[in-house]
């Protein structure tokens, strides 16, 4: 299953995004393949309300099954929720230092 995590940039060296909703950038990557998407999330970043809802459809539409990022919001963790996506929080350095906490268990589920 896909993982994305909220970042400031595109690509694994790029530091976690602490803001989910308002994130920057979205890495999405994929353990199975190794590959890689990068998205830019300006058009949510800039949304005046509903960038986590948004950010979180986006995601559910990419086929994700895992978040990583610094926080979540209620409302952008009760979305993930209900198309079962888990949200883990916490997560700083970058984006391929987060997977790996999140690989060894190390982030907490939201």
């Amino acid at each position: 299953m896909k993982i994305t995590v909220s970042s400031l940039g595109p690509g694994l060296d790029a530091e976690v995004d602490q803001h989910f909703g308002r994130a920057k950038w979205l890495v999405i990557y994929d353990p199975e393949t190794g590959e890689i998407e990068n998205i830019d999330n300006s058009v949510n970043n800039q949304a005046v309300q509903g960038a986590g809802i948004k950010t979180a459809e986006l995601i559910v539409e990419k086929k994700c099954g895992t978040v990583i990022t610094g926080n979540l919001g209620p409302k952008a963790l009760r979305a993930l929720q209900q198309a079962g996506v888990k949200g883990y929080i916490n997560a700083s350095g970058t984006v391929k230092e987060a997977i790996s906490a999140f690989q060894a268990g190390k982030l907490p589920e939201a």
